[in-house]
Parts: C-alpha cells; sequence; structure tokens
C-alpha cells in the first residue's frame, strides 16, 4: 500500500485485499457511505461477493465551513454532533437545527434518488461493514455506526483505506472491528490522500448499485 491511492477504485481494491477473511461470512451486508463511499464499497462487496447497498448518511457542515464537520444524521433520526467543534466555535442549537432540517432533505432526496421503491437492506443479525473513502472527524461514520446498532446487527465493522488517528480513536470502540489501511499524520483531509479525487455523482451511485444488482448481489434480505 503506497500512498497516495491513484482513486477510489484503487483504494477500494487494496481495501478489499485487506478484508478477504471476510469473504463467505453468513449474511454478510457491504454498506456504502454515498457518495465517495460507492466506489470503494462496490470493489470490496464484488471482491467478497457480498452485497451492496447504503447506509444514507449527512454531514453537518459548519455555515461557511461546510468542509468541517459539527455532527452529522442518518437514515432513522440518528444525529451525532462533535461538541469539542460546537462549542470552539459558539455554533447555537438553533443553528444546528437549521443545518440539519436542510440535510435532512438532501438525505430524503437521495433516499429516492438512489433506491426509488426498493426497501432499505435488514440488517438484523447480518455481518455489516460500512465503508467510506475516508475518516477526518469521523462524524458522519460515528452516525452510521448508530443508525445500522439500531438495527441489532449480529457484526459490525467499519473499513476505510484512509483516517484521521482521531476518528479511528473514535470509532473503535463502537464497532466489532475497523480496518484501516493509513492513518498518517499530519492528517490534512481525506482528499490529500488520493491522487484523484474528483466528486462521485448520483449517476455513478446508481449505476454501481445497478451493476451490484447484476451480480445478484443487491437483493437484499
Amino acid at each position: 500500500m503506497q500512498l497516495p491511492f491513484a482513486d477510489r477504485t484503487s483504494a477500494g481494491r487494496q481495501l478489499a485485499d485487506a478484508m478477504r477473511g471476510y469473504r463467505g461470512r453468513q449474511n454478510l451486508l457491504v454498506l456504502a457511505l454515498p457518495r465517495g463511499g460507492v466506489p470503494v464499497a462496490a470493489e470490496v462487496a464484488r471482491a467478497l461477493d457480498a452485497p451492496l447497498d447504503l447506509m444514507l448518511v449527512r454531514k453537518l457542515g459548519v455555515p461557511g465551513q461546510p468542509e468541517l464537520a459539527m455532527g452529522a444524521i442518518a437514515t432513522g433520526g440518528v444525529q451525532v454532533l462533535n461538541p469539542d467543534i460546537v462549542r470552539a466555535l459558539g455554533i447555537s442549537e438553533g443553528t444546528i437545527d437549521r443545518v440539519a432540517a436542510q440535510e435532512g432533505r438532501e438525505l430524503d432526496r437521495r433516499a429516492h434518488a438512489y433506491r426509488g421503491d426498493r426497501p432499505p437492506p435488514a440488517l438484523r443479525d447480518a455481518c455489516v461493514i460500512l465503508i467510506d473513502d475516508g475518516l477526518a472527524t469521523g462524524a458522519t461514520m460515528r452516525a452510521a455506526v448508530a443508525a445500522a446498532r439500531a438495527h441489532h446487527p449480529a457484526t459490525l465493522v467499519v473499513a476505510v483505506p484512509v483516517a484521521s488517528a482521531d476518528a479511528l480513536d473514535l470509532i473503535e470502540p463502537t464497532v466489532d472491528d475497523l480496518v484501516c489501511l493509513a492513518a498518517p499524520e499530519p492528517f490534512l483531509g481525506v482528499g490529500r490522500w488520493y491522487a484523484a479525487f474528483p466528486q462521485t455523482s448520483d449517476a455513478e451511485v446508481r449505476a454501481l448499485l445497478a451493476e451490484a444488482i447484476g451480480r445478484g448481489n443487491g437483493d437484499l434480505p
């Protein structure tokens, strides 16, 4: 493994190599955090011969600094906050509520755009692997973990190509396994560790999900 990763697909293939031990696991589900996590997760799902679906989450960006996460929301009404950032920047509850409402509308839009009438996957008693293209503050993954835990999976795994040490420290106690290929310091942001890091489009997400369904891996219980 050598940084930077060429792109998300290359990072996904390397992550898949590190996760071969999960191939053949009963009730295995790979859930991507869209949009950037989908190309990574697609490679892992393909290598593990596992279903691919989505865990819908949205970062709550600080007003004026949208890349800085003050928290995140996920399907099912889950909300987590980064209290250090909220406190340090003096962010009010009203501001949090306003941003959360805005991102909630985008969460609903994505659910319809990506799934249409197809229901979310059943997570109870499954081995669930949550995948993103990287973790900076870890806020979106914390929300994803909380949302998944609410459905009582048998095993909950988080897997990412790259993450900050602080994010790994937050996530590790909340999951059964944590797979990360690299935790460089100083971290400087997820995109710093990819040679090509274009925004993943809705069309790409739909195409990768359709490909998984075409392999027979998208018909989740």
